[in-house]
């Protein structure tokens, strides 16, 4: 096939891949599903495109989910997951670990699967997707100290569950503690590493003065991979590494850091488009039978059993340690957030491409994980609102970023908080000068019944308002403080003792 037909055809994909996006969008559908029916549509049982590659396909999906890490990390914010990292370690630690054994034992009791295969079945599915969780938990307004727990493990927990997979799919299995060794050795290197070249990229790039602006997040995105590549070579956690530096990188004091973001949420985007329509080319529809049955059983487990129990131990162990204390209703909405993504299958091609694991084996794994990605992913991604919800954890009135890019506010060293007037909020009926903010923070637009004003001090505040604050980022913590005091306490808030914490 001609050149210029290949990059017809692979425009024709990513165009039609960006119009998913918004049917995703406003239909609640997770857009990754629509990305593997393209890619299952153009594949053998569709067009007749053949590919099974799985060595490519591995080299490919850990590159691409390199990229999807750096962009998580260069896009989330420090004050917001800083008090959730202990949670997220051990989530992402002995969550991981609690989580393979919580699959394999009971699907080789059940489903009969050899010890080894299981425990490579519980690893493939023990990491949750960055990809779906950035895309659908960014958009549902939880605690920050709930969203921080979900984005800061799944940035992290693919390191450790990359390095059981790497060891179950290797000729010789090394024993429990030549294993864990070898995992905690990796994490070691790849933390200094991305955490020694983050600072020093942060630092060179504010003393170079490129010619060209957009030279910039090329630059961040390439640094990124420099620890990515240098904790590879030390035979440490590349996925750990290029988490940590673009985390250390997109919460530094860098030149032109809003358009770093920008950059490298197109190429992330891009990434998970060429990722899971890679993925839905490598499955075989016409092998998906037998899998179904197996499939949904270890799913089952996953998201019933494993998880859960991963969750309870996790939030036991963090509350013994006195680190942090998860209420039932945070640790069931964690358990049902755990959501798999393209990090399972990627991870699926690894022993499919071992000379050490059966093919057919590895192959039916592969189908496996395929046939659990879809129908929980299906099942999951749409319901997290309502489950949410139920749960009594949604927060309509809390502050959230909003990217403005016209507009300097990096350079004024200020953010853009929108602040939606949810029914049962106090804050309707308070008159804009009663809100008492800071002297650097002003509520500077209005969104009423479609229509956009600037309100006076006289303007009151009225149920389902979109307010937008700008404040100065020093005393940002202190706006929303107030915002959420008043709308649980009314404008009196401080009289009774509610301060927003």
């Amino acid at each position: 096939m001609k050149l210029d037909v290949w990059l017809l055809l692979g425009a024709g994909v990513v165009i039609a891949a960006i119009v998913a996006v918004r049917v995703a969008h406003r239909s609640g559908l997770p857009s990754l599903l629509i990305f593997l029916g393209l890619g299952v549509l153009i594949g053998e049982s569709g067009l007749g495109l053949q590919f099974e590659n799985p060595e490519l396909a591995q080299q490919a999906g850990l590159i691409a989910l390199a990229i999807i890490l750096a962009e998580g990390g260069l896009t989330t914010t420090w004050s917001h997951v800083k008090g959730s990292i202990p949670t997220a370690l051990v989530l992402a630690t002995v969550g991981v670990g609690v989580s393979i054994a919580a699959v394999a034992i009971p699907v080789h009791l059940i489903l009969g699967m050899d010890m080894r295969t299981s425990l490579l079945l519980g690893a493939v599915l023990a990491s949750t997707d960055a990809a779906a969780v950035f895309s659908v938990l960014r958009r549902l307004p939880l605690p920050s100290r709930l969203a921080g727990i979900l984005e800061a493990e799944s940035g992290l927990n693919d390191a450790p569950t990359v390095i059981a997979v790497v060891l179950l799919s290797a000729s010789a299995s090394p024993s429990l503690g030549g294993a864990l060794f070898e995992v905690l050795s990796e994490l070691v290197v790849g933390t200094v590493v991305g955490l020694a070249v983050a600072p020093l990229g942060a630092y060179a790039l504010r003393r170079i003065a490129l010619p060209i602006s957009g030279l910039y997040p090329i630059a961040v995105l390439a640094l990124a991979f420099v620890a990515y590549a240098g904790a590879v070579l030390l035979h440490g956690s590349g996925f750990l590494a290029i988490y940590l530096a673009s985390l250390v990188m997109g919460n530094s004091r860098m030149p032109h850091r809003a358009a770093s973001r920008g950059f490298a949420e197109g190429v992330a985007w891009l990434a998970q488009i060429g990722l899971f329509v890679m993925l839905g080319m490598l499955a075989s529809p016409s092998e998906m039978p037998s899998a179904i049955v197996p499939g949904l059983v270890a799913g089952l487990i996953l998201v019933v059993v494993a998880r859960p129990l991963s969750i309870m131990i996790s939030a036991l162990l963090v509350r013994l340690a006195r680190l942090d204390r998860l209420k039932w209703r945070e640790q069931a909405f964690l358990s049902w957030a755990g959501l798999r993504g393209a990090v399972p299958i990627v991870l699926a091609t690894i022993p499919w491409a071992a000379t050490s694991v059966d093919d057919g084996t590895a192959k039916f794994v592969f189908n496996e994980v395929f046939v659990i990605v879809v129908v929980y992913t299906l099942v999951q991604g749409p319901t997290l609102p309502f489950v949410a919800k139920k749960l009594g954890l949604t927060t309509p009135d809390e502050a959230r970023d909003l990217e403005v890019e016209s507009a300097p506010l990096e350079e004024l060293n200020a953010d853009l908080l929108q602040v939606r007037v949810p029914p049962t909020s106090k804050l309707h009926g308070v008159e804009i000068f009663e809100l008492r903010l800071p002297a650097d923070a002003q509520v500077t637009l209005i969104v009423r019944d479609g229509r956009t004003f600037v309100p006076s001090d006289s303007t009151r505040i009225r149920v389902d308002d979109q307010l937008l604050i700008v404040t100065a980022a020093a005393c940002r913590e202190v706006v929303e403080r107030r915002m959420r005091a008043i709308s649980r306490k009314g404008k009196l808030a401080g009289w009774f003792g509610e301060v927003g914490a």
